[in-house]
């Protein structure tokens, strides 16, 4: 790339994509933090255990299908299309999107909660776990509260104002934990079933979804007072047709995360059925067996999560530089992007992976050896799932949304194929979807990196982007991995060899990780002064910290 980090990137992109990133960073770290804390004593056995953990998890997996359908695309294109015209100062248009928007996704997310609530039994059986109907209809509403607060959150991003998405996530997370362990601590203290358990459980999720409307339509009308609106309506797109354009950018969009969603339901539901059918388990036995495959999945999510505001911003800023034919611009906030999310996320999957069993002791109290192979896997797959969050948001602000139509249709193949056949051999079993899910996400990312390489014009550094960042994280987890053990083996006769004992030397090695991963990345120049530039107060720090 020609463009030095320093003149190529315009102060206000900069500081926008940037200021952006940190505060959903900050905003999905506190919720990721409240959800991982939410589900700890909800998936341990005193609350739903294992059997629960399974069910709470399959009624999830079909609610996500239906959200997705009905708003995977409408922040991506509404945020596209809004920053774009933004960008180039037409704000009646802006305010068309909006007025078109609203009421068509409001009539999709009252169909799809028609079809939640009424067809309850039907999606219970298409998953082979007909216990999670109950939770099933409490979910519907969900998905109307969604789209609405999809709309709002996506306007808002196309001004590159993360604010109304990161506090209306910190309400969502709040109400979920609250209203959720509320509920399901006096279900099962008044002795009922556990699939009821569960839907009170899921319950907070609804609730916390409808306390985010108002927060979000207050956001709406905030920004609505800063926008000056011009008297020339000539180039003025009539209703039916910004609704066109919507749907343009956000069907391919919706379409391609759909078979993600979908992937996963049929998957839950080959996993559970293969369980029942090939290993010759009982209902309540497959349960227990995916319940154990929930807890390393419901750890690897955490990662992702801290990544996808940096792939949730780059799309409006990539988009307004291209609007504005600054494409270098566009190239330099595609390869920080990329560098941001593989400097986060590679430490992070490196540690899940060295730090498996530990990890699972400290939270859940569970040594299982088959909850700590699956967590391993999915560790390193926690990295491939960053990075394909990052490369499809490059896209898709690149105008290639369609890609993602083919790329995940293909790593959806592998994934239901390779569950079906590992499921169902008995020497693997519920190890198999983490597997699965590993290769899955390695071959989308990958073709993703190939289509950007073949239609993008800026290219990725990959020496930069990819290899220093591996070598740094590598060491880390060796560091951590050694730690760890030698903790144990020196203090194991001081303080036990229990749950206590895990936490404390545990987080010793996540600390040594840390510290080793910070000084190798000064020190190997993987960050460099460019890069601090980028950050507030950045030529500050760089120079406190000798960073040349």
């Amino acid at each position: 790339m020609n463009y030095r980090w320093g003149e190529a990137l315009q102060e206000r992109g900069k500081q926008n994509f940037l200021k952006g990133a940190a505060i959903l960073a900050v905003a999905s770290i506190f919720v990721k933090i409240v959800g991982a804390i939410y589900k700890i004593p909800l998936y341990n056995d005193s609350m739903l255990g294992l059997e629960g953990s399974g069910i709470f998890q399959t009624t999830y997996n079909v609610y996500t299908l239906m959200l997705t359908i009905s708003t995977a695309g409408i922040p991506a294109a509404m945020s596209r299309i809004v920053s774009s015209a933004h960008a180039k100062g037409n704000e009646k248009l802006v305010k068309r999107y909006f007025a078109v928007a609203m009421p068509a996704f409001i009539a999709v997310g009252v169909a799809a909660m028609l079809v939640m609530f009424l067809f309850a039994d039907n999606l219970a059986g298409f998953m082979n776990n007909t216990r999670t109907a109950p939770g099933i209809r409490v979910l519907a509403p969900g998905v109307l509260f969604v789209c609405i607060i999809s709309v709002y959150r996506g306007y808002a991003q196309g001004f590159e104002n993360m604010i109304p998405t990161a506090v209306s996530q910190v309400i969502e997370v709040i109400c979920k934990a609250a209203f959720g362990l509320v509920a399901a601590f006096m279900l099962v203290s008044l002795g009922y079933n556990i699939e009821y358990v569960s839907a009170g459980a899921i319950m907070g999720v609804t609730i916390g979804l409808g306390l985010c409307v108002p927060s979000l339509a207050w956001y709406k009308r905030k920004l609505d007072r800063g926008i000056t609106l011009s008297d020339d309506t000539a180039h003025l797109p009539s209703k039916l047709s910004a609704l066109g354009q919507l749907m343009k950018v956000s069907i391919p969009i919706t379409l391609s995360a759909s078979f993600m969603s979908l992937m996963t339901l049929i998957d839950n539901g080959i996993i559970l059925e293969r369980l029942q059918t090939a290993l010759g388990l009982s209902e309540r036995a497959a349960n227990i067996q995916y319940g154990i495959f929930t807890r390393g999945q419901t750890i690897y999510t955490l990662p992702p999560s801290i990544i996808l505001p940096v792939s949730v911003s780059v799309i409006p800023a990539i988009a307004a530089a291209l609007a504005r034919k600054q494409e270098g611009e566009a190239g330099v906030i595609m390869q920080s992007s990329v560098k941001l999310v593989n400097i986060l996320a590679m430490p992070a999957a490196a540690g899940l992976m060295a730090l498996a069993a530990p990890i699972l002791m400290a939270l859940y109290n569970d040594s299982r050896q088959a909850t700590s192979v699956i967590l391993t896997i999915l560790g390193a797959a926690t990295f491939f799932v960053c990075l394909q969050y990052i490369t499809s948001a490059i896209l898709q602000a690149n105008g290639h949304e369609r890609v993602a139509l083919l790329t995940f249709p293909i790593g959806a193949a592998f994934k239901i194929a390779l569950s079906y056949v590992l499921v169902g051999n008995p020497d693997i079993g519920i190890i198999g979807p983490a597997i699965s899910t590993l290769v899955c996400f390695i071959v989308i990312s990958t073709l993703n990196i190939v289509f950007i390489m073949i239609r993008v014009k800026e290219k990725l550094n990959f020496i930069v982007v990819f290899i220093k960042p591996l070598l740094c994280a590598t060491v880390m987890a060796g560091a951590a991995f050694l730690t760890y053990n030698l903790m144990h083996w020196l203090g194991s006769g001081i303080v036990g060899q229990g749950r206590f004992a895990v936490i404390l030397f545990l987080g010793v090695a996540i600390l040594v990780g840390v510290a080793v991963y910070f000084v190798l990345i000064i020190a190997t120049r993987t960050v460099t002064k460019e890069d601090m530039m980028l950050v507030p107060k950045g030529e500050k720090l760089a120079k406190i910290l000798r960073i040349r």
